[in-house]
């Protein structure tokens, strides 16, 4: 092994799961399609390897925000259908053509300016078209919808409707009315526009039951091991993702010291550290300054002191020395600890833990589920 090949840090990626991930959607939505979310690097994982393997699994349609990743996906799925979430800019126009990106039309403007291009290239363009139904976040609201409803035919001209969307608030939480609400608010605006494939669910909200599934489903955090449920209900997914670094150095001290930058932890007893070659740098949040928890063999230790830029300490006083040496693979989520236990130490949420991933800590993929 040279210098170089001496990884410190890692994220494992396994793509086995993945894919085993993507089957359970497929089993959880009947005769829906099951279209994977690709956006923010993979959640992380790396878009271009999860995009391969969803499309080795049978995937055909995915789903990015930024333009930029579209173009990227295209490059290693070129049979597929790729939404871009973000919409279309008459900058953007000519990208969006070229490498034959969908968009996700998020208003009246956004509508009447890909018609428009469709109109001088006389053809005709697909998109979908994204509906508000309570986040006021992207799509039309229900006044445009009213405007779109009512015109038809001259907004809608050289436009072939590929989609209709919308996205659910509250879809972590079974129990919130707000899912029903919005339920009602789709299914009465598409009895308005003409008929086309609908989706309203994304992971959780596969989860609330046949009625959200619609035509498609848009799972992403489930696809990549996290539970996107709040309830406390078992994860139904695989762990896909386990982000390890190596202790570069174990020393045992007295009590009366104190540990990292800020002196925020005081040793109270004699006790063992190990330094980890793990920060905030590379996405260990520093939310799990004193709080979070690392493994080692399937023995838990608890962060000692502030997560610093590229260095980690625990206290592994209670980790039976057979497990500690220089070298040794720390777990910070993955297989020992969740991706949600992380999560809720760093008072935070699992799609965070993963987008958050710095692109210094390299991704190793693993064929096998584990």
């Amino acid at each position: 092994m040279s210098n170089a090949d001496f990884e410190p840090a890692r994220l494992t990626v396994r793509l086995g799961a993945l894919a085993a991930n993507y089957r359970t959607f497929q089993r959880l939505s009947g005769n829906a399609a099951v279209a994977g979310v690709v956006k923010a690097d993979g959640y992380g994982c790396g878009a271009l390897e999860t995009a391969r393997t969803l499309r080795r699994a049978g995937c055909d349609t995915f789903f990015v925000a930024r333009l930029s990743e579209g173009i990227a996906v295209r490059n290693v799925i070129p049979d597929s259908r790729i939404f871009v979430l973000d919409g279309v800019q008459r900058d953007t126009l000519p990208a969006f053509v070229s490498h034959k990106l969908t968009p996700v039309l998020n208003s009246l403007d956004e509508i009447a300016l890909w018609s428009d291009t469709a109109r001088k290239a006389r053809t005709e363009y697909e998109a979908a078209i994204h509906l508000d139904t309570g986040m006021n976040r992207l799509g039309l609201p229900h006044e445009e919808l009213n405007a779109l409803a009512n015109e038809l035919n001259s907004r809608l001209g050289g436009i072939r409707i590929a989609l209709l969307m919308s996205h659910l608030a509250c879809a972590d939480d079974s129990e919130s009315g707000m899912n029903r609400e919005q339920f009602a608010r789709f299914k009465a605006a598409l009895a308005r526009l003409p008929a086309a494939p609908a989706s309203l669910a994304s992971s959780g909200g596969v989860l609330l039951g046949k009625d959200y599934v619609f035509d498609m489903v848009r799972p992403g955090i489930g696809l990549y091991g996290g539970n996107p449920q709040v309830s406390g209900k078992p994860n139904p997914f695989q762990t896909v993702a386990l982000m390890t670094g190596k202790i570069l150095q174990l020393r045992r001290v007295d009590s009366g010291g104190s540990v990292g930058y800020g002196a925020t932890f005081r040793i109270g007893r004699e006790t063992v550290l190990a330094t980890v070659a793990l920060g905030y740098a590379d996405g260990l949040m520093r939310a799990l300054s004193n709080n979070g928890f690392g493994a080692i063999a399937g023995y838990r230790a608890p962060v000692a002191g502030r997560v610093s830029m590229d260095l980690v300490t625990l206290d592994v006083t209670d980790v039976p020395a057979s497990a500690l040496r220089v070298g040794a693979d720390v777990e910070f989520f993955g297989d020992t600890i969740s991706l949600e236990e992380t999560a809720a130490a760093a008072n935070t949420a699992n799609y965070e833990l993963l987008t958050s991933l710095g692109p210094r800590i390299p991704r190793r993929y693993v064929e096998a589920a584990r």
